[in-house]
């Protein structure tokens, strides 16, 4: 017969100093709210691998990311807007075409989901994180 495990403690023995001492270190809501609107950004494979190639080329605009990943411009565009919501990307007008380049916080994200130490060095300084043209 097979005994069930739980994953629970089977008596309270709550150590307060030390859950306090975590409690008080953890972030403001709104942080770990933005923390998680960039996770969910991430979690769409079609979006990963528009940040995947914004993390090799640096900056793109629609035509050239919607060929590198092979998707539809409309496609493409939408899941840009959705990175852009939640601050892992910046664009720029540049005449008709709008450039679009990760921003410091999404080179370091998405490097970290793809299990990159870090992000090309090429790429470190490449777009103006957080403008918008």
């Amino acid at each position: 017969m097979t005994v069930e495990r739980r994953d629970t403690c089977d008596l309270l023995c709550l150590d307060l100093p030390h859950a306090e001492e975590i409690r008080a270190g953890l972030p403001e809501l709104s942080a770990v709210e933005q923390a998680a609107a960039a996770a969910r950004a991430l979690g769409d494979p079609t979006r990963l691998t528009i940040a995947a190639a914004l993390l090799t080329g640096g900056e793109l605009c629609v035509c050239d990311a919607s060929w590198v990943v092979g998707a539809a411009q409309n496609l493409t565009s939408h899941h840009l807007r959705q990175l852009k919501v939640a601050g892992l990307v910046s664009s720029r007008r540049d005449g008709r075409l709008v450039m679009y380049a990760l921003t410091e916080r999404g080179r370091v994200l998405v490097a970290a989901v793809l299990g990159q130490q870090t992000a090309p060095a090429a790429m470190a300084g490449s777009a103006q994180d957080g403008t918008e043209g």
